[in-house]
This record gives structure tokens, C-alpha cells and sequence, in this order.
């Protein structure tokens, strides 16, 4: 049973016709509304709720709190939508998704006279996109066969795609369950069951272009995401500036996109590129572009998922480029800071 909620009038009801995803009139008011599945719009709500009640305790603290000396204060040494930046510990939050986070990108930009396009919603972390990046860039050495399967599903026009759990270990088959499971409760799958007596995991694709683009590479874009936070977060870099899918235009009319970049306070920006497939071929379009951001090696990475620690660190002797892979990249940008 899937459930929708108008946003023109409020009202609840159950849907048991239309798939989730898509739109349905409103029976009472005729707005068109999302369908959602009712697992997902439940968690989705306790989210939001959870979310709530941490802001209400923060500002139950803070007034609670004794006033600071104005004469000794040296916060707000940042933009006034960058100094909050890091406070959701949690990262399910809209206060990336503003202009005003992404100003000190912006300059840096026009200073260089790069033209800088941003889509503010590549980085609203309130759905569950970065939380099923997380999901599977923890665990890419189990979950990254799910990955290529998923990816050739989709390339081949396939519809569904089954999962041989028998062959693995217990432990590591619980695990794969229950990640399919997972991924199913938050709309990454249409459909899933688990046939116990064999252990096979049946799923049918999610249509919805998003998904498809993220199980093709953007889980990885999200990944080192917030990877770069959580780095900046341990510097105690409140005031980073950061975005994800960043348009440049140079002087010249040159376009190029940037998977990730974080602008830390008093630094130059570092410029992650994420490639969850064949990068080769893009190493000399990646040494150009270095150059003509002015970025030092270390500053920009290349996050290759299928690298190892040895190859990694033989591409970054060779060329003046970082190579990093999932387990690499965390040390590499703590190393910055």
C-alpha cells in the first residue's frame, strides 16, 4: 500500500493503484500529488520529527546558556550561512542548499574570471541519497558486486536482477539482505523479496532517472561528499564553503564540471573528481585543469573506487595529480587540514 499527502489542501490518503513515484490528483482538492511507499513517507516523517526536537533541545541550550562577553567574541568569522554549516552533525539538512553557502565558492571563482554555474539541490542532504552513498562506499570491498550488477541491469534494459546469496558467507549474505532491504524501504528498488529456502534476493529496478544516476556513479559523488565534511568538521573548519556538480566556464568558453568542491576558510579550494569506472583517459584533461584552477597536486584528488592503495600511490608519483580510493581519501584530506 503506498500513501500520498496533498500539498494544497493536506490531506492523507492511501493509494493502492498508482505506482510510487509518480503523480495522482488530490481526491479532495485535485492538486497533483507524489505517491510515496508508506515505509518511506513514515521514516521520512520521523526524520523530520527527530530533526525538529534536536533544534528545539539547541535552542532550549542556547537560551539557557550565559550570555557571551561581546568584547571577547570571535565567532561569525565566516558567512552567516556558512557558520552554521557543520553544525547538523547528521548532515540530513537543507543549509547547504543556500547561495549564501556557496558565496565563498562563488568569489573564489570570479576572482579567477571562472564563471561558476551551482545547482543549490545537488547538495540538500535531506533525502537519502548521501545516506545510501554511505551505505555502500563503507562496505564497497561487499557491496560494490551489487553495484555493477545493478549498473549493467540498467545498461542491458533489464527490469530485475537476482542475487545468489548461497555461495557467500553467512555473514556476508545477511548483509547484502538486509542493505537490499534497506535500499528498497528508501525507493532505490521498485520491488524486493527474499526467497529464504534459497537464498536469492529478487529485485526489480527503480525507473526513476535519479536512481539510475545514482547507482551509475553519483553514490560515489555523494560519498566523497560527505567524506569532505566529516573531514572538515574533525579540522574544525566551521566556515567551509562546498558544492557538487559545479559548472565552470573559463575565459575562453571552455566548459567543464567539477564533481566536489570544499573551500575551507583562509585556504585554497580542493577539487575532488569521482570516477567509479575507467578514469585513464581522462588523466591528461584532469592535469590541464589543475593547472588552469592554479591548484596545488595534493588539492586535487582523483577518487578512483577501483584503485588499490599500490596504484594509487604510483598514479600520484607519475603524475602531478592525487590519486586516492575510498579507504585512501579520508587520510588524504584530514592531511590537508
Amino acid at each position: 500500500m503506498s500513501i500520498y499527502r496533498c500539498n494544497g489542501c493536506g490531506f492523507v490518503s492511501e493509494e493502492s493503484t498508482t505506482p510510487v513515484g509518480q503523480k495522482i490528483s488530490c481526491s479532495r482538492c485535485g492538486t497533483p500529488s507524489t505517491v510515496y511507499g508508506t515505509v518511506f513517507f513514515v521514516e521520512k516523517l520521523v526524520e523530520r520529527y527527530a530533526a525538529a526536537m534536536r533544534e528545539l533541545q539547541a535552542l532550549r541550550a542556547a537560551d539557557d546558556a550565559p550570555e557571551s562577553n561581546p568584547g571577547n567574541d570571535t565567532a561569525g568569522t565566516g558567512p552567516a550561512g556558512a557558520a552554521a554549516l557543520m553544525d547538523a552533525a547528521d548532515y540530513n539538512t537543507r543549509n547547504f542548499a543556500t547561495a549564501e553557502q556557496h558565496a565563498p565558492l562563488q568569489a573564489w571563482f570570479a576572482a579567477r574570471r571562472i564563471e561558476a554555474q551551482f545547482d543549490y539541490a545537488q547538495v540538500d542532504t535531506t533525502g537519502f541519497f548521501d545516506d545510501a552513498a554511505r551505505l555502500l562506499g563503507d562496505r564497497i570491498d561487499l557491496f560494490g558486486e551489487l553495484i555493477d550488477r545493478v549498473c549493467y541491469a540498467y545498461r542491458k534494459s533489464h527490469g530485475w536482477l537476482n542475487l545468489e546469496l548461497a555461495r557467500l558467507a553467512q555473514k556476508d549474505a545477511q548483509a547484502i539482505n538486509q542493505l537490499c532491504r534497506q535500499l528498497y524501504s528508501h525507493t532505490f528498488f521498485a520491488r524486493y523479496h527474499y526467497q529464504k529456502p534459497e537464498k536469492i534476493v529478487r529485485l526489480t529496478l527503480q525507473t526513476a532517472p535519479a536512481v539510475r544516476r545514482f547507482f551509475e556513479g553519483g553514490w560515489l559523488e555523494w560519498y566523497v561528499f560527505i567524506e569532505a565534511l566529516e573531514a572538515m568538521k574533525a579540522a574544525s573548519r566551521a566556515n567551509v564553503s562546498c558544492a557538487r556538480g559545479v559548472k565552470v566556464v573559463f575565459p575562453n568558453e571552455d566548459l567543464h564540471e567539477l564533481d566536489v568542491m570544499v573551500l575551507p576558510p583562509g585556504q585554497s579550494p580542493i577539487c575532488i573528481e569521482c570516477k567509479s569506472g575507467e578514469f585513464r583517459r581522462d588523466i591528461d584533461k584532469y592535469l590541464r585543469l589543475r593547472k588552469r584552477l592554479g591548484l596545488e597536486r595534493q588539492r586535487f584528488i582523483v577518487c578512483a573506487a577501483d584503485l588499490s592503495d599500490e596504484q594509487a600511490a604510483a598514479l600520484s608519483a607519475m603524475y602531478e595529480l592525487t590519486f586516492v580510493n575510498l579507504r585512501s581519501l579520508k587520510s588524504h584530506l584530514q592531511a590537508l587540514n
